[in-house]
């Protein structure tokens, strides 16, 4: 079992009571393993990164992004990093949480059933399966 490392914990706190809206809202939807049983933890540390949610028993990341983040070089090295660490990350935009919830919680699913397998990229969902590159 491995040790409890102080600074992540107190990072992913702050992290925690730092949600936006769009991250409660969600998370609102995935605690507690509301979504089809599937337990999802918040601000997990990943590296030097933390996931805005993760299924860890499917190595699963799930970011929620605001416009800040279009385009951003900083995500594509985080994203990177989680693949070639055996984590997919999907992420959506604030907007989706509160426009299209279902169809967001629907994707999340079918992500866990391996229903969506492959790499997504379009401007409502980048999907990176664990093994891909990112491009």
């Amino acid at each position: 079992m491995r040790g409890a490392n102080d600074k992540a914990t107190k990072r992913a706190r702050l992290l925690r009571r730092a949600d936006n809206e769009a991250e409660a809202v969600l998370w609102a939807e995935l605690r507690g393993r509301r979504l089809n049983g599937y337990k999802f933890v918040r601000q997990y540390p990943i590296g030097r990164y933390f996931a805005d949610f993760a299924c860890r028993d499917h190595h699963l990341v799930v970011e929620v992004d605001g416009s800040q983040h279009a385009n951003s070089s900083g995500d594509s090295i985080r994203d990177m990093y989680m693949v070639a660490n055996g984590w997919s990350v999907a992420r959506f935009w604030n907007t989706q949480i509160f426009k299209e919830r279902d169809a967001v919680l629907d994707t999340i699913v079918a992500v866990l059933e391996k229903r969506l397998t492959g790499a997504v990229r379009t401007l409502d969902l980048t999907f990176i399966p664990a093994g891909e590159s990112h491009d």
